[in-house]
């Protein structure tokens, strides 16, 4: 029996950004159409509309998904079903064709690269969509790439989804459109864009606030020297990613301190109106996830769900845990993108991976909204790089061909190196020993501003912030986080003062003692941020476009890494703005 077609009045109402690009692909009718929309905004639900379109008008007969993992698979195969269309997840490449009751089927990026005249055929027989679920995945690897164009060219139609469209590489994504700027160099062109931004402004997507942790590390290196260092501290990239593997040390105190950190978090949320709200922690290894839900059951007394990797049984426990209130989840790369778990509203970051795609890939794992006013809180090592990408969040970005390599981010080969374990060959790899670590709330990051000053873990100081309410609208946000750093300073100065108040031996008053250059930082950091917010209670524009307007204009990096001089020089353009 053939499958039947799919009625469009069965269908949820669509959100704006879906009606406004599905009036643009349906008067375009072009062959290729690339959607590019945040992570939680239902790339899915509009993906499926024009399915449904495109069946019911003649322009299709048959329907075919291609996803990054097994486990989106089922996801798309059961979305689909609920809105009548019939696609087999479970087909392999040996079935060569789908059963006459299905109107496609679900395959994977590999499946494709092993077999691309399998699909390449399927394509042919019958007038085929094919959606490209995430395609930055096509330019993953080269066989992907050109499996990927060989199978699909015969296609009357493909449509093309991505939360993050860009890459670190030159590998062009195929059936992607580029464009040549003024500089000369290829950049990728969507046709629909919905950024988080855009997102956030309607109340489709959370608010995210950043809590990055530095902390004293003490390590031995490879060479037998023992060595210390401040995490979040100027330093080369290979001390960095010492500090940083030290820090992530599941026997150290650092990730026993964050966890504690982000459950009282998860506990202010749940009693706050997320009752159901739950925890992912991702790790860098099967061994670390393991020893990080032992952690967690000794700060909390309760087992944590783990998924390790992308088998048969994953699948299954992602959706026990999505589908119960189970508070924590611990994950490797399974949980990394396109998995919906919409309950999940705090995350710890606690992985060597720190690509800008993977980062905006994890994160997009806390935004989807289920009401209005829920936030997610993202736990996370105070290193530069991911300080930066936490404050770029709302910066769209495309991907661009033949730009030269710049060594201003941070080099994921020397973490590879640092991160590497115990079996590693060669005596000298196996002396790396993480000696101690101790955990300290540095900053908050939100909308692109940095707020806060240094906090022990445990303190009243941490857990004003971690105490922040759980349903909040962005301004509400912002505006909280501005009080709770004013009320710290004002404590910090009360207390300075109270000092200054006891009997002194000379007569005279001993002058002010000079400020560090980490307490300059954290005032600038003060005044930028009031001068910031006085500018978006004037013009209406929301804080992070008055901080990315100002690193065009002064260049640097985002506050939160930025240089005493470099803030000093935003201090003053914004004040002539």
């Amino acid at each position: 029996m053939a499958a039947r077609t799919p009625v469009l009045e069965t269908f949820p109402a669509l959100r704006a950004w879906q009606r406004k690009a599905l009036v643009e692909y349906l008067r375009r009718r072009t062959d290729d159409f690339t959607a590019v929309a945040t992570p939680g905004a239902g790339k899915t639900t509009f993906a499926l509309r024009i399915a449904a379109e495109l069946l019911g008008d003649g322009t299709i007969e048959a329907v075919t998904v291609v996803a990054p993992t097994e486990h989106l698979k089922n996801q798309w195969s059961e979305a689909a079903a609920r809105v009548g269309i019939q696609l087999d997840a479970a087909f392999r490449n040996a079935d060569l064709h789908s059963a006459a009751d299905f109107h496609g089927a679900v395959v994977t990026y590999a499946q494709v690269g092993m077999a691309p005249q399998v699909h390449r055929r399927r394509t042919m027989t019958r007038r085929t969509l094919v959606i490209l679920d995430e395609i930055h995945h096509a330019g993953d690897s080269r066989s992907w790439g050109d499996g990927v164009k060989n199978a699909f060219e015969p296609a009357v139609r493909r449509l093309m989804l991505t939360g993050t469209p860009f890459r670190s590489d030159d590998n062009p994504i195929p059936f992607v459109s580029y464009e040549r700027g003024g500089d000369g160099l290829l950049r990728s062109r969507a046709d629909s864009v919905y950024g988080y931004s855009d997102a956030l402004r309607d109340g489709v997507v959370r608010p995210v606030l950043f809590l990055a942790y530095s902390g004293e590390t003490r390590w031995r290196t490879n060479a037998g020297e023992e060595l210390a260092a401040r995490l979040g501290e100027p330093m080369t990239q290979d001390l960095v990613a010492q500090a940083w593997r030290t820090a992530l040390d599941p026997a150290g105190d650092w990730m026993p301190q964050v966890l504690r950190a982000a459950d009282a978090r998860l506990t202010v949320l749940r009693n706050a109106g997320m009752a159901d709200a739950g925890g992912l922690i991702i790790a860098t290894d099967q061994q670390t996830a393991r020893s990080y839900a032992k952690l967690i059951e000794q700060v909390t007394g309760e087992k944590a769900a783990v998924v390790l990797s992308d088998d048969l049984g994953a699948s299954a426990r992602i959706a026990t845990f999505a589908a119960s209130d189970q508070r924590w989840l611990v994950a490797v790369r399974m949980v990394s993108e396109g998995v919906d778990i919409p309950r999940l509203a705090v995350g710890v970051y606690a992985t060597s991976a720190s690509t800008p795609l993977y980062f905006a890939q994890a994160i997009g794992r806390f935004v989807r909204a289920r009401r209005p006013g829920e936030t997610a809180s993202v736990f996370l090592p105070s290193v530069p790089h991911l300080l930066g990408l936490a404050s770029e969040m709302e910066t769209e970005r495309d991907h661009v061909l033949g730009k030269p390599k710049e060594s201003d981010g941070f080099d994921d080969d020397l973490l590879e190196r640092a991160q590497r374990d115990d079996q590693a060959s060669g005596e000298l790899e196996k002396r790396f020993a993480a000696l101690s670590a101790t955990a300290e709330l540095d900053q908050v990051i939100f909308d692109g501003a940095s707020f806060g000053t240094a906090a022990q873990a445990g303190t009243p100081e941490e857990e004003e912030y971690l105490g922040l309410p759980g349903l909040l609208t962005a301004d509400q946000v912002s505006l909280l986080l501005t009080k709770r750093q004013a009320a710290q300073l004002a404590a910090q100065r009360r207390r300075t003062a109270d000092g200054a108040a006891q009997p002194a031996a000379a007569p005279t008053a001993a002058p002010p003692a000079p400020m560090s250059a980490a307490q300059r930082r954290v005032a600038l950091r003060r005044q930028l941020n009031a001068l910031v917010a006085a500018r978006h209670h004037r013009t209406g524009q929301p804080h992070g476009k008055i901080h990315a307007e100002l690193r065009r204009l002064c260049g640097g990096p985002p506050s939160a890494q930025a240089t005493i001089e470099q803030l000093e020089e935003r201090i003053a353009t914004v004040q002539t703005l």
